[in-house]
């Protein structure tokens, strides 16, 4: 098995297309085809604040649901965006705002073939896949160890929101234990959630949101490699939303 596992894509679908493109990929009917047989895994959080959310559903869908040739586990966002076209109260803020915004802009037909792409993807995608083969486990904001194989409420929060403490900072961004500095597990935990300006590494995880949306890049972590491919962002530049450890 030959993985490629992309981070936090936030509707910035052209360099999604470029990345697959680095990567090695051509498109067949719209899909993704490596020659020497990889298959892409998204790490969650396919929409929101970037400019073609719904381009990325349908590729997404596509890959993952029609033809199989793919993974992919919910972010946040995806969590959020589901309850919403599952007709939840939820906030259109946090980039949610900007797929509601491209979804109301469609014809009737055409909002309904998006809500039931995506709501077939997020129900038939696994909260977080364990891939043995490759000795990595791919979790939106992480796990911890003895979370690998569980379920519940616990796992579900902090696989989709990281190790929070209930606690926010002063730009009203939560506050989030590093718990990858204490993971001593031997599979790859990659994960992407929050980002930061190159792909850190910390002992047997690696965080491959490098913020394309915020006018970082875009980047993969191939398996078994062990390395990383990345697109810059064609997205204008936010330098506060990044963040930075003290490693």
């Amino acid at each position: 098995m030959r993985i490629d596992v992309i981070g936090d894509v936030h509707g910035c679908y052209e360099e999604l297309l470029q990345l697959f493109e680095r990567l090695g990929y051509t498109l067949h009917d719209g899909v993704p085809i490596h020659p020497e047989d990889r298959k892409p895994a998204f790490v969650g959080d396919l929409t929101d604040r970037g400019p073609n959310s719904l381009q990325v559903i349908h590729f997404v869908h596509e890959l993952v649901v029609i033809k199989q040739q793919g993974y992919y586990v919910p972010g946040n966002h995806c969590n959020k965006l589901y309850r919403f076209f599952k007709g939840s109260n939820v906030q259109q803020k946090h980039g949610l705002e900007t797929t509601v915004a491209e979804y109301e802009a469609l014809p009737t037909d055409e909002r309904a073939m998006v809500k039931a792409k995506f709501i077939q993807l997020y129900e038939q995608s696994p909260l977080y896949l364990e891939l043995p083969a490759v000795q990595a486990v791919i979790a939106h904001a992480g796990i911890r160890e003895e979370m690998i194989g569980k379920q519940g409420k616990k796992v579900k929060t902090f696989v989709l929101y990281g190790d929070i403490t209930g606690e926010f900072h002063e730009n009203g961004m939560p506050v989030r234990r590093d718990w990858a500095a204490h993971y001593y597990g031997e599979p790859w935990i990659v994960y992407g959630h929050t980002p930061v300006r190159t792909p850190r590494i910390k002992n047997r995880t690696i965080n491959i949101d490098t913020g394309c949306v915020f006018g970082g890049a875009l980047t993969a972590f191939r398996l078994p490699e062990e390395t990383t491919v990345s697109v810059p962002s064609e997205q204008p530049e936010l330098p506060e939303k990044f963040r930075s450890y003290d490693d």
